[in-house]
């Protein structure tokens, strides 16, 4: 495994894909009982837009550097109360000031309470170490060296009735979506009443066709495919969106999809601005 997220951070995927975690962990703390969740495929947790290899490709300029640019929209208020907590001498007018960007563990954390409960699975042995490091006297956290599908297996069902499982993986390996498939099967067996965020990447769309195809025909139940399209898809080895698979989505979360997807694509002014948001399998 070779992935490294620092080079990526603050991008557009970024944004997105972690605006819809804050929305699913909001949603959870509505009611006052305990939440377990779980992160895959975790990364290091936070990301310095500063260091060199952030510097080096600078995808964070046309993401969390241009949205912050922008107005704030109510939509975005719990996004935006974590970045500040990140970056406490960020000003608004000074775009230099904002160093820091949360990976999707802190986000998690920074969300729960004080009943709540994460677990976090890196395998990459340095970013695992940074991983570590962030959370050595967090009694609410645990953090685990260990491949992310090993890990459905290890923590599922919790003994929290309630809970997000996120699915990131680096997508290194070409049978990717077939492991997602399987892996999703199983898991909905173990704990049917957990919510389930796989985010994937809009490259390969006949790829994304048959991955669409074969969950539907797992029988799987409330089964909600989003994508924010951020560039037009005519080459398909490259990244034009974001991509998400959601199981067991609160009630009407696609109308909150709708009304944020296109938010998002106005704010980050992307050159091109397409949501598609639609069941795979219904109620």
């Amino acid at each position: 495994m070779n992935y490294r997220h620092i080079f990526h951070a603050g991008n557009i995927c970024d944004i997105v894909k972690h605006v819809v975690l804050v929305l699913l962990i909001d949603h959870l703390r509505v009611k006052d009982k305990p939440f377990f969740l779980l992160d895959t495929h975790a990364g290091i947790g936070i990301y310095d837009l500063q260091h060199l290899s952030a510097l080096k490709t600078g995808e964070a300029q046309n993401g969390i550097y241009r949205l912050i640019a922008t107005k704030p929209q109510p939509l975005l208020n719990e996004y935006y109360k974590i970045l500040h907590k990140l970056n406490p001498a960020w000003l608004p007018e000074q775009p230099d000031t904002f160093r820091y960007y949360p990976g999707s563990p802190i986000i998690a954390r920074q969300m729960m309470r004080a009943k709540d409960r994460l677990v976090l699975c890196e395998l990459h042995i340095e970013d695992h170490y940074e991983l570590k490091r962030q959370f050595l006297e967090d009694t609410q956290v645990h953090v685990h060296r260990r491949d992310g599908y090993e890990a459905l297996r290890a923590f599922l069902p919790p003994d929290e009735k309630r809970g997000l499982v996120l699915i990131d993986p680096p997508y290194e390996d070409a049978n990717e979506f077939e492991h997602l498939v399987s892996a999703l099967t199983a898991s909905l067996k173990r704990w049917p009443l957990g919510q389930y965020l796989i985010w994937y990447p809009v490259k390969d769309r006949p790829a994304i066709w048959r991955f669409h195809e074969a969950l539907a025909a797992t029988g799987i139940q409330k089964q909600l495919s989003a994508e924010f399209i951020f560039q037009e898809e005519i080459h398909g080895d490259k990244l034009n969106g974001s991509g998400f698979i959601l199981i067991n989505p609160p009630w009407q979360f696609e109308e909150k999809l709708k009304q944020l997807f296109p938010l998002l694509h106005q704010a980050l002014h992307t050159p091109h601005q397409i949501s598609q948001i639609k069941w795979l399998i219904g109620e």
